[in-house]
Order: C-alpha cells, then structure tokens, then sequence
C-alpha cells in the first residue's frame, strides 16, 4: 500500500484557504484595483499645455481685465483611496477656494493631511501659471508602485469656478511604468459657482451642485460663454502630457513648490482650430409711433441691436432695423 495521504479537517482547509487569498493582497490599498507591480519608483516629466484662444473659443473671449490666463497647477501622485476631485462628486473647500479664486494652501493643506491620515498620497506637486489662454508650464513628479495615480486641476482665469485637471490617471501598466501619456483636456464646472460667463460676478450655488463637463450645449443657455450649438463638441482647450524620465543615479529630488506666476509663456506650434460663432442680436423693440399724413398709409419701425458679432464664418447678422405700414393716430 502507498503512504496515506494526510488528512485535514474542512475548517482548516477553509482557513488556510482565506489566509492564502489575503496574502495576495495584503498592503493593498482598500478599493484597489491590483496592485504596480513595476519597480518601486518612477519619475515623469509633465508638461500642461494651454490651448484656449480666440480663434478656437472666440465667444466673450477674455481680452482685458483680466485676459485669457492660466493659473498654477496642483496635483499629487495618490492611491486610489484618495480623490482631488471626481465627476458627479461633490469638490472638498479646498479645491473651492482653488475653483474660484486660485487660492491653493487649503487645497495643498487636504492633500498633505492626507498622506499624513491614509498615507494616500506619496507627493504634491505644481508648475507655475500661464500669463495667456495659449502657452506651456511643466514640473516633475515622483510615482510609487503603491501610489501610482496622478491627478491635478488647474484654474481657468477669468471664470467663476472652471478648471481642467485629470482624475486618477493610472501610470503603471501592470508589471510597468507607462512610458508616454498624452490627453486632451476639456472645462468642468466645480458646481460651487452659478455664474455663465467668464467674468460673471460671484454667486454662490445653493446647495452646492457635483462636478460637471462644460459643453457645446450644457448647460444649455445663450449666455453660457461655451455655448457653441452648431458644434458636436467643443475643442480641447487644453492638453496634458506626462514623459517618464530616465533614473539617475542620485536620488529623486520633488520640484519645489512655486505658486506664482512663471515667465513660461511658448506657444503651441499647431494651428488653433476656427470655431465659427453666429452672430447673435436682441430681441425687438417695441414698435415706434406711427407717422405719415392725413389720408395716406404711415410707417412705423422698430429695431434691435448686435449682442454677439460673428466670427470665423459664423452665420453674419440680420437686419436690425424693420418697418411696417400702419395708420396714423395724429396725422398732420
């Protein structure tokens, strides 16, 4: 007969089952998908890129007072236990103050406490603003397998709080760092602001709504500075693109945090795309007094005025002033 093969009971092999499943997991942070398994660290190179110009977004575009700007980029390099900001979530009072006014210190305060809290987010990192709509910044950042998303918002100036960011882009593909990312970004609403226009007065939304995506069509108002109905889709007004850099032999050393503004001004060399913008004018005034003489038709007018002029071969204005024959009340 062979050698009896051992026997254990349901309940320990139960158990040593579940230990067996826990373990590899074990360190993960919880909601996690599977864990980096690339080598521990990784430095990128991140390079924001403003594309938001008069020919691309020529509605109410911000000449003065101020201009068509960029403020300075925020972002952290976190697990998946920690959020910046997420669509259709609400935004914490940090980034509120950052949405709408650029203030940054209560929004650096929420990230460092927690990576000091949930040990969720490995590094803050920034770049300086962009003084135009067009223009480039950049900074570096540090990954870790353990924290391997990156997210960051940048302000759109003048506005009552719009930005740009990315949320939880994930640079590590399995068992490797991902060597290029490159995204168009688009505008969202911090939903803190009711405000249409880019230079629309301080007007706080109550209750606070979630964040949205701006678009051609929402929300869906005239007077929304985006509002653009013969587009499908609006142009990216933005682009983000993260590098991976080589690793030196010295350690990594995290960019310094500058909040100010950078003399970092190189424009795109791709042509901005023409968005057409139809000419939009006023309703009608009420109809002027009749006149003419006694015993014959009179005319009388009305008129209205040019609220949006056209651009890049957008539909061209109607007339402005109209007539219509009437009789007169007080003929002479």
């Amino acid at each position: 007969m062979g050698a009896p093969h051992p026997v254990f009971p349901r309940g320990a092999a139960l158990w040593a089952f579940l230990l067996a499943s826990l373990g590899g997991v074990a360190g993960q942070p919880l909601g996690a998908e599977p864990m980096c398994t690339a080598q521990p660290l990784a430095r990128y190179s991140i390079t924001f890129t403003g594309k938001w110009s008069q020919a691309s977004f020529p509605k109410q575009y911000p000449l003065f007072r101020p201009p068509a700007q960029w403020s300075s980029l925020l972002g952290a390099a976190h697990s998946s236990d920690y959020s910046l900001w997420r669509k259709d979530q609400y935004v914490s009072n940090g980034l509120r103050e950052f949405a709408e006014r650029g203030e940054a210190w209560a929004l650096m305060r929420e990230m460092e406490a927690a990576g000091e809290r949930l040990q969720s987010v490995h590094g803050v990192f920034s770049a300086p603003a962009v003084p135009s709509g067009t223009g480039q910044t950049s900074s570096e950042l540090e990954a870790h397998s353990r924290h391997s998303l990156v997210s960051f918002v940048v302000r759109i100036v003048p506005s009552p709080d719009w930005f740009v960011g990315v949320d939880s882009l994930d640079l590590c593909d399995g068992g490797s760092w991902r060597e290029q990312v490159a995204m168009d970004l688009y505008p969202y609403d911090a939903g803190t602001d009711s405000g249409f226009t880019f230079s629309s007065p301080n007007f706080a939304t109550v209750p606070q709504d979630t964040v949205t995506e701006i678009t051609a069509s929402s929300p869906s108002h005239p007077a929304n500075s985006f509002y653009y109905p013969r587009l499908k889709a609006l142009p990216p007004i933005a682009k983000v693109t993260l590098v991976r850099l080589r690793q030196s032999p010295r350690a990594f050393v995290p960019p310094a945090l500058d909040l100010g503004v950078g003399g970092n001004e190189i424009v795109d060399s791709l042509p901005d795309p023409e968005t057409p913008l139809d000419c939009e004018v006023s309703l009608w005034s009420s109809w002027g007094l009749c006149a003419g003489p006694c015993g014959r038709p009179g005319a009388k007018s009305r008129t209205r005025y040019v609220r949006v002029r056209p651009a890049n071969h957008g539909a061209p204005c109607p007339p402005l002033e109209e007539e219509a024959p009437c009789d007169p009340d007080n003929c002479v």
